[in-house]
């Protein structure tokens, strides 16, 4: 009893239920008191000691149905549920052995052994433990839960007692015979498909608590990967940059109404005074003279940033009075000009011809290469130190030419280059990405994955303003 008790304190536990010492020798008493027998009872009467409050109920009340779960019953550890399949003591006894020489010879992924052999809480335990998490933390999207969980698999060595299992086959059938062995080693197969099936599943849960799938009420769109939301999460997304765009061309009205009256000058207006005694009568301003700088946006739009791309562009289409000259372009393998598009048409109308692929062709992969070699070359001697470049791109090159020269000449040349990334920093450098050289080149690089991270880039962006 004690032991089950205990599990299943460990997961409330894990799940962020705050089980005190104290609580936890009342359940104990509780489950002394009533048993096993009646689950309800024991759920409410466990309930009554190691729930506080009404959201604590409710979370202790959902991890006690998961944890006693039929589906997720367990006879116990690998001999229990061995000898349930009909193995004798001798004919486990022998596999012990076979499972000892396996992990003198593998002693590296002893924790894969320790999972094997061990308990179903055992297995939590080292899902939960601080190397696993790290080894998740990168993952960002459902595409990736395969690449993950075979991360995870690696580093609780169930790739490499795999192999041994296999090698165990014919050593468990000269032992017990070609039944026999054979019968243990697909048991034994058995046993780690659902080990793996555990992993699986672990990676799914993490990473739909990451998304905030879970509990999608608690969680706000705006603080949501762009990946992760809905079709309403992204249409509330876009009327908070419509917000944004308005309050950021109030303020520039409001700067433009003061630049016009100047700012008082203490040190005119006290020499001023000395005509009046002194007495401050007509106050002296100073115009601050300001030359609005030029923006100049590249934006990747291939189906990997498409989100991130679309929230982007209309923020530059509602902000283009904030700049003296705005010109925006968009690329995947080719570059396509969009400014005048923009002019032209309400941005619901110039993005829908960009997503419907009439600028560029969306069909063919990315070529961040050749796209930054005809940008330059379009730009030409139109960069000047008053001009902000703005490249919106995960940097993943699709393993061709990367040519960061050409942003280096841009640093150079333009007042600043900001690159925005919809990609976290864990995960540059892997695959095919070059930000980490792209990161190096330009001025500064800002992460947008979700709106409320786009919003900060954007107050970066005007905050250039000279």
């Amino acid at each position: 009893m004690l032991r089950v008790l205990d599990e299943l304190l460990w997961v409330l536990r894990r799940e962020g239920l705050p089980v005190s010492t104290a609580q936890a020798i009342d359940a104990a008493r509780v489950a002394a008191l009533v048993g096993f027998s009646d689950r309800q009872t024991l759920r409410d009467g466990l309930g009554a000691v190691l729930a506080t409050k009404k959201d604590e109920l409710t979370l202790f009340r959902a991890c006690f149905d998961r944890f006693f779960a039929e589906e997720r019953a367990h006879l116990g550890d690998l001999w229990s549920r061995l000898r349930v399949r009909g193995f004798s003591e001798a004919e486990l006894a022998a596999l012990r052995e076979l499972l000892t020489a396996a992990a003198q010879r593998a002693s590296g992924d002893a924790a894969g052994m320790l999972a094997f052999t061990g308990e179903a809480l055992e297995l939590d335990q080292l899902l939960a433990s601080a190397g696993i998490a790290r080894a998740l933390a990168p993952m960002t999207g459902a595409l990736q839960t395969g690449f993950f969980t075979q991360e995870v698999n690696k580093r609780l060595g169930i790739p490499v007692l795999g192999s041994a299992l296999t090698r165990m086959r014919d050593a468990l059938r000269e032992a017990l015979g070609e039944e026999r062995g054979a019968a243990l080693a697909a048991a034994l197969r058995e046993e780690l498909d659902a080990m793996k099936r555990r992993v699986r599943a672990h990676v799914e849960v993490s990473l739909a608590r990451k998304l905030g799938e879970a509990d999608e009420q608690a969680a706000r769109a705006v603080d949501r990967p762009f990946s992760s939301l809905s079709p309403e999460e992204m249409a509330e997304v876009r009327r908070a940059l419509r917000r944004l765009a308005e309050r950021l061309r109030g303020a520039e009205r409001v700067r433009k109404k003061r630049s016009r009256r100047g700012r008082i000058d203490p040190h005119r207006t006290l020499r001023r005074s000395l005509r009046t005694g002194g007495i401050p009568f007509r106050p002296a301003r100073r115009v601050r003279r300001r030359d609005k700088p030029r923006l100049v946006l590249l934006c990747d739009v291939s189906d990997s940033v498409r989100l991130a791309s679309r929230f982007m562009l209309e923020l530059v289409a509602a902000s283009q009075e904030l700049f003296a000259e705005t010109r925006s372009f968009v690329f995947v393998s080719d570059v396509g000009e969009t400014t005048d598009l923009f002019q032209r048409k309400s941005p619901e109308a110039a993005l829908a011809a960009i997503e419907s692929g009439r600028v560029v062709d969306r069909t063919r992969n990315s070529n961040y290469g050749r796209a930054l070699v005809a940008f330059e070359e379009r730009l030409g001697r139109g960069v000047d130190r008053r001009t902000t470049v703005v490249i919106l791109g995960d940097g993943r090159t699709n393993f061709l030419p990367e040519e960061v020269s050409v942003v280096e000449r841009l640093v150079r040349r333009a007042g600043s280059v900001l690159w925005i990334c919809p990609e976290p920093p864990a995960t540059w450098g892997t695959g095919d990405s070059a930000m980490p050289r792209y990161a190096a080149a330009a001025s500064r690089v800002l992460v947008a994955r979700t709106a409320g991270e786009l919003e900060g880039a954007a107050r970066e962006l005007l905050a250039r303003r000279k």
